[in-house]
């Protein structure tokens, strides 16, 4: 599903915020990516959804060459993959609904089809309470789980997440979590980068280690 080879991303300099990184994630596979802060988690996830190029290396998602994408492609390639976002990245001036049909609509969905897959991806999440609300109007928690909705409701082949408990609590990051492993179980591939090392204490999953931009770690869970 996801194959890097000799992945580097330099921003300037001699230093290199992912260095000569190569691994494969296969379908459905749900792993973490761990490091410290300035590891390459962020960048390496940049990558996958085309916000960034490597300056070096090869990258394919579902046997697509993201390394050479143009422009004009970039649309498409997203159309498989949703992202979550540490600070939610919710349209302030949109309802709830209007943040979550944004994803379809930006696709060309008929309306009809826009509403169901909606209403579903927020019951899913447990808010269809609050279809008509704005994001400063809810908890961090909800804003994140309407984040997960949008990225959820475009039944994506990859969901990535970049730090999604970050700002929250315990509680609220089980929930999440419970959210993602769904996902998971319907067929998704989930990368969550995280600092927080109790989410594989938890839920324990294979992890990718990052330090300085180079895999140091990859280590598959125990039987589970």
């Amino acid at each position: 599903m996801i194959q890097l080879y000799s992945v580097t991303k330099k921003y300037g300099g001699d230093s290199a915020a992912v260095n000569d990184l190569t691994l494969q994630i296969g379908k459905g596979e749900f792993l973490y990516i761990t490091g410290a802060s300035g590891a390459g988690k962020t960048t390496l996830l940049r990558m996958l959804y085309a916000a960034e190029k490597p300056t070096r290396g090869q990258i394919l998602i579902d046997r697509q060459n993201v390394s050479r994408i143009q422009s004009r492609q970039i649309p498409y390639l997203r159309r498989k993959i949703g992202v979550v976002f540490q600070d939610f990245k919710l349209l302030q001036s949109r309802t709830v609904y209007e943040n979550v049909a944004f994803a379809l609509e930006a696709q060309g969905k008929k309306r009809y089809e826009v509403s169901k897959k909606v209403y579903q991806a927020i019951k899913e999440v447990g808010l269809e309470h609050r279809l008509q609300r704005k994001p400063l109007e809810l908890s961090g928690g909800e804003q994140q789980r309407i984040a997960i909705a949008r990225a959820l409701v475009v039944d994506p082949l990859i969901l990535l997440a970049d730090e999604p408990s970050g700002n929250l609590d315990q509680e609220v990051t089980f929930e999440i979590m419970d959210l993602f492993k769904r996902a998971n179980a319907r067929g998704t591939t989930v990368l969550l980068a995280t600092h927080d090392h109790s989410l594989n204490q938890r839920f324990p999953r294979r992890v990718l280690t990052l330090d300085q931009g180079k895999l140091v770690g990859d280590q598959q869970p125990p039987q589970i």
